[in-house]
């Protein structure tokens, strides 16, 4: 099985939509995962119908045991991060604020505080009319991440059967989320645009992956609103020996199809004749058939 990713150095240069196009038209048994736990949308793309409900327990929280308690406030002069407050007059953690470091269950003489697991997010398995989905979502304010896109992962392998295709949709930027989604993988597809801030955030994106040994290939979309950046782009990959495998031109009916919640590849416009050949392109250097 191909495991592929979908990446963007910085948001908003349409990656779902890619990822969401390649997965309609890609005629191969094949298997969804949405790393992008922070803000997951592919599942708007395609109206999933949930099989499974669970929640992630991320980094633990400290925990003050009332009945314990003498009031006697080490804690929270020991706590850098103001984590325990005075609520209806006792020592309370407000889980918000808390890093789980731990330092006021040694700091307290009474044994009050313990670190509990505390629910981060939520990951759900679903099924569509391309194959399972596996997906999360991680709670406003909540850490780990890179921890939920791992988990979503390995629901995604669990789900994968005789699939020839493991294809993700992963999370801009270069941080631990990208990591987690990266590993692993055999291939990245990273989708830019003909942008300043684009180029220089695609230079960042491709030094870290290549760390993982991954194939790397560009797609450059709305390349037709800035031809000379766009042609920078093309120089940058042809100097890194990157294969550029689609330019995508600016399309209307993109806009249009994400609004009514599909793939743009169930419109016939410009856009979609350009993803066909992106996905022809890179599915034959992944010998996809």
């Amino acid at each position: 099985m191909i495991q592929l990713a979908v990446v963007s150095g910085k948001g908003g240069t349409g990656k779902t939509m890619v990822a969401a196009a390649l997965a309609d038209i890609s005629a191969v048994p094949q298997v969804l995962v949405d790393c992008d736990v922070d803000a997951a949308n592919l599942e708007l793309l395609f109206r999933p119908r949930r099989l499974t409900t669970e929640e992630f327990r991320g980094l633990a929280a400290a925990r003050i045991d009332p009945a314990l308690c003498r009031d006697c406030g080490i804690c929270a002069d020991h706590c850098r991060f103001g984590a325990i407050v005075r609520r209806d007059d006792a020592w309370v953690v407000d889980a918000l604020h808390c890093e789980g470091c731990a330092v006021c269950t040694y700091v307290c003489p009474m044994g009050a505080i313990r670190m509990e697991p505390r629910v981060c997010g939520e990951i759900y398995t679903s099924a569509t009319d391309r194959g399972y989905l596996a997906h999360a979502r991680l709670f406003p304010g909540s850490g780990n991440s890179g921890l939920l896109v791992t988990e979503v992962k390995k629901r995604a392998m669990n789900l994968a059967g005789d699939a020839d295709l493991l294809l993700a949709d992963g999370p801009p930027g270069i941080g631990c989320p990208l990591i987690a989604t990266v590993g692993g993988m055999d291939a990245i597809l990273i989708v830019t645009e003909p942008g300043v801030s684009a180029l220089h955030d695609l230079g960042r994106l491709v030094t870290v992956c290549r760390r993982f040994g991954v194939r790397i290939f560009v797609a450059i979309n709305r390349f037709d609103l800035a031809e000379d950046i766009c042609e920078r782009i093309e120089e940058y990959c042809r100097k890194e020996e990157i294969l550029v495998a689609g330019k995508i031109p600016f399309d209307p009916i993109v806009i249009e199809a994400v609004r009514n919640g599909r793939p743009v590849t169930r419109s016939e416009c410009p856009a979609t004749d350009a993803l066909r050949d992106l996905r022809n392109t890179l599915f034959s250097e992944l010998g996809l058939t």
